[in-house]
């Protein structure tokens, strides 16, 4: 490792999801990621890392059993949210909606466009990127005052 260069390079996000076959459609189809590496110990995927550009994520499969139906909460991804930073979040909003996401509409907040889907397991993603439109502006208000777009 050189000298100056950080020790702790990014985090990768790790969830937990009942059904693997459901998630992977969701995030490859639906969100555009990528399969990277995958984990089959009985000939299906239960583990696997997934890669959009520069934001990666991992999900495994569950053993659910009836003394043991969810990790924490209710769901799965009760209380759970990542946030991606991106360049042009606006781009990626019309991308999922495009293939049938349900995506909510964009809205600024902390300088940042904000734009939120919810998997099918219940986890937040955000996809956010800078910009200088006033906060608390929707996606549908800042076109108002654009005519041209």
């Amino acid at each position: 490792m050189e000298e100056n260069q950080p020790n702790i390079q990014y985090a990768i996000p790790f969830f937990m999801v009942p059904n693997m076959e459901t998630s992977l459609k969701f995030y490859t189809e639906g969100l555009g990621f990528k399969i990277v590496n995958t984990w089959t110990p009985r000939g299906k995927i239960e583990w696997c890392w997934l890669q959009r550009e520069g934001g990666p994520l991992m999900l495994q499969e569950a053993r659910i059993s009836e003394s043991k139906p969810f990790l924490s909460g209710d769901k799965p991804g009760a209380g759970v949210s990542i946030w991606f930073q991106c360049l042009d979040s606006l781009t990626l909003y019309h991308e999922f909606a495009d293939k049938g996401i349900a995506v909510q509409e964009p809205f600024v907040g902390n300088s940042l466009w904000d734009v939120r889907v919810i998997d099918p397991d219940g986890y937040n993603l955000h996809f956010e990127s800078p910009t200088d439109v006033p906060e608390e502006t929707t996606y549908s208000e800042w076109l108002k005052d654009k005519p041209n777009l």
